[in-house]
């Protein structure tokens, strides 16, 4: 005897069901006819797209993608119906949408075919992608941070590395020099003078370098600098000299604008004057090839009583993506440049409760500038 199976539902149930299924699906839904007019519209899709059903039914689909896919939906429709090929149907991929708003948020569109009173009708499934796109950008943005602190991990072994190896050579090259300054000090010939006095500015130099290697050191290993109160200006005069030196044949013209009413500023002397150094070597490379090499360097007080540094040069300027990274590690617009200057600048700048920034200069070029809290009051 043969077995007869009835179904659990009748028509109406599997209707209703249907009705459920639909109006409670987590994805968006939507079935579009052959010529892409929506048929079926629901709740899930009103809340990504932010349409009322009667708004969307009725209407051709394009309406919720944007362009260029909106103009070129009809065209997708007419060479499936002619060449029967498939490009998503069957298939899905992800692909971009168009909110009522007009905000543009990622899918993944799957799409079935089916047959609805003897016409082709297209099963949409939406999923929305927003949020996976968001922690996917979180994941990269992290990966990229751990990247860098990696990275300025290495530099700051590195140059701790470095200053011990060349803290020897150089107390070696001011032990030679002082004793090559008594080897001849008793002796007064006008070239043998001449020769002291030079000798006494490269024992300075290297004197000032081995400053410098101490300090990197001990910025790099966290530990406090000393500071004491010091005239900004006179930092950046002598910053300017020494930042200038070999730079006679390119017919750099330097103007300064130094106010002379600047308060004294507690601050590591070696470190800003390594600020200063950095910026107008960075000017003056960067006005190397420029048909007019003019560095503007001024420093006033501000309205908030901070004292402002500005460094102001005629070179070509800066890309847009360029600054957008300036002052992150290892970016970098020189050949043979490392890109950290910029990043080590910013950070001894606002360990000392400044800031460093940069703008576009009015010629086209580039604008730096930097600002000190000042300890002392005005005179």
């Amino acid at each position: 005897m043969e077995r007869r199976f009835d179904p659990p539902f009748g028509e109406a149930e599997n209707a209703a069901l249907f009705r459920l299924l639909i109006s409670t699906a987590v994805d968006g839904i939507m079935v579009i006819d052959g010529r892409g007019t929506v048929r079926l519209f629901n709740n899930a899709c009103e809340r990504l797209f932010g349409y009322e059903p009667g708004e969307v039914l009725g209407r051709n689909v394009s309406m919720l993608m944007p362009a260029p896919y909106r103009e070129e939906h009809d065209g997708y429709l007419e060479a499936y119906r002619t060449t029967g090929i498939r490009k998503i149907i069957g298939i899905g991929r992800e692909v971009t949408a168009r909110r009522k708003d007009g905000s543009i948020f990622p899918i993944y569109l799957s799409v079935g075919e089916g047959v609805f009173e003897d016409e082709p009708v297209f099963v949409g499934i939406v999923h929305d992608m927003s949020e996976r796109h968001a922690a996917l950008k979180q994941l990269q943005e992290l990966q990229a941070e751990l990247i860098h602190v990696s990275r300025l991990n290495e530099m700051g072994h590195m140059s701790s590395a470095f200053a011990h190896e060349l803290n020897q050579p150089l107390a070696a090259i001011v032990n030679y020099l002082r004793a090559a300054q008594r080897t001849v000090a008793s002796v007064e010939d006008e070239t043998v003078i001449r020769a002291r006095e030079m000798m006494d500015k490269a024992a300075e130099q290297a004197s000032r370098a081995g400053q410098i290697i101490k300090r990197l050191r001990e910025f790099t290993e966290k530990r406090d600098t000393s500071r004491a109160e010091e005239s900004l200006n006179r930092i950046v005069e002598e910053a300017i000299a020494l930042a200038l030196v070999g730079s006679a044949p390119m017919n750099m013209k330097v103007e300064k604008n130094l106010a002379a009413d600047l308060p004294g500023i507690s601050m590591d002397r070696i470190q800003i004057q390594q600020v200063v150094l950095n910026l107008v070597r960075n000017a003056v490379e960067a006005m190397e090839d420029a048909p007019v090499r003019h560095l503007t360097v001024t420093t006033r007080l501000t309205g908030e009583g901070d004292v402002l540094a500005s460094f102001r040069d005629t070179g070509p300027g800066l890309s847009e993506e360029v600054v957008r990274r300036l002052f992150e590690p290892f970016v970098t617009t020189k050949e043979n440049g490392m890109g950290i200057g910029l990043s080590i600048c910013r950070s001894i700048m606002e360990a000392h409760g400044g800031r460093l920034w940069m703008t576009p200069a009015p010629e086209g070029g580039a604008e730096f500038h930097f600002t000190l809290p000042a300890t002392a009051p005005r005179d």
